[in-house]
């Protein structure tokens, strides 16, 4: 049976929501065991099982809208894209369309307005992070900053992500207050705090609720993949959508 990471967000009751762990599934190997992403190396007929295992575990409405992610910002109307389209977010205002993100460090951001009439899934690598992929999903929403609730779904923890100068110069070079979520490491290094980057984003857009940021997916070996842990792994999903 797989495993589920439920948000702790004020999310009205007809948001659903949800980040899957690694356990559960089919795939064998570094893949092993309820591996999501069909673009990786695992064996497809694996992939399949497992994505239906997750459709009858959620009694989900709809196929997920599985995305071609790029690390960039474009952020997609869930209701007109179809599967694969080259995305790292979508949002939808209609009930039963199942937005969907694949992560394995990144951080999938998911967003809804207080009253329950829109939702949206962004996909977080440092490189969408940085280019504004949390700016184009606010956007994409239409609705105030404000008025909008955020969870921070499990990606890799600020004592475990290093990075180099061109990372953190990336942050800096367009929100100086960006140093706080950067701490020195080895060798002329830095962790990086992608939770609070994150969080930075979203209350310059003025939201003020956001929840989340408490997993590492690099030391949590036996609840998540990790792609800076292992290199050739598996994907976890996180979904949304308005019942």
């Amino acid at each position: 049976m797989p495993e589920f990471i439920y948000p702790d967000w004020s999310a009205p009751k007809n948001v659903r929501a949800v980040t899957t762990a690694r356990t559960g599934g089919v795939s064998r190997g570094p893949y092993g065991s309820l591996n999501l992403g069909d673009h990786v190396g695992d064996d497809p007929e694996a992939v399949r099982r497992n994505r239906a295992l997750l459709r009858a575990a959620l009694k989900l409405p709809s196929e997920p809208l599985w995305l071609r992610q790029v690390h960039g910002t474009n952020v997609v109307d869930g209701a007109a894209a179809e599967t694969g389209a080259t995305a790292d977010g979508a949002w939808t205002g209609k009930p039963g369309v199942v937005l969907a993100v694949l992560t394995a460090d990144c951080l999938p951001v998911f967003l809804c307005d207080r009253q329950g009439t829109k939702v949206a899934l962004l996909h977080a690598g440092w490189r969408g992070l940085a280019a504004g992929v949390i700016e184009a999903g606010v956007r994409a929403l239409g609705i105030p900053g404000e008025n909008l609730s955020a969870w921070l779904g499990p990606a890799i923890g600020p004592q475990s992500y290093e990075v180099g100068d061109d990372v953190r110069n990336a942050f800096l070079g367009a929100d100086p207050e960006a140093a706080q979520a950067f701490a020195p490491g080895a060798a002329g290094r830095w962790l990086a705090d992608m939770y609070a980057l994150a969080r930075q984003r979203l209350g310059a857009l003025g939201v003020r609720e956001v929840y989340g940021g408490g997993h590492c997916t690099l030391r949590e070996a036996g609840r998540f993949f990790s792609h800076r842990r292992d290199g050739t792994c598996g994907r976890m999903a996180s979904l949304i959508w308005l019942e």
